[in-house]
């Protein structure tokens, strides 16, 4: 395996406004440029966070059981998924940035149908499915902003 993600949801306390976000992603590029980490934030109008970071396993859990969970800015922090990975899903960011609608982030962490008819309760997306789709949001330009940053 090359590297581990660690994808993750949270509520602000107070939304971010332009401002306190570019300070935001400022540190954080940085301080993932000098751990290797990489990764993907979406935020929406009212306050919620959907990331994935990338990198080294020591160090992305680190930044976020450490570091993440810890801030005082944010709350209600839950890890969707997490485990080694093959490639990461976005090694062009050091944090890169994307604004979601509240019903983007819903299709993108909502459950899909059931596989067959023997299953009849829906499942949640894999860490695959749910990579795919952001990288596919990504792709389309949607949420694209002044805050986006190719490393």
């Amino acid at each position: 395996m090359g590297a581990y993600q660690l994808i993750f949801q949270s509520q602000s306390m107070v939304p971010f406004e332009t401002p306190e976000m570019e300070a935001m992603l400022r540190k954080a590029r940085t301080s993932n440029a000098n751990q290797d980490i990489s990764g993907l934030l979406l935020y929406t109008p009212d306050g919620r966070f959907l990331q994935v970071i990338e990198g080294r396993r020591e160090a992305v859990r680190h930044l976020y059981y450490n570091r993440i969970v810890a801030d005082p800015r944010h709350y209600n922090c839950r890890v969707y998924d997490e485990g080694p990975c093959w490639e990461r899903a976005f090694p062009q960011w050091r944090m890169g940035f994307r604004s979601a609608t509240a019903a983007v982030l819903r299709r993108l962490l909502s459950y899909v149908p059931p596989d067959g008819p023997g299953l009849l309760v829906p499942r949640p997306h894999t860490r695959a499915e749910l990579l795919g789709l952001l990288q596919e949001f990504v792709a389309s330009g949607e949420g694209l902003t002044e805050l986006e940053e190719m490393a």
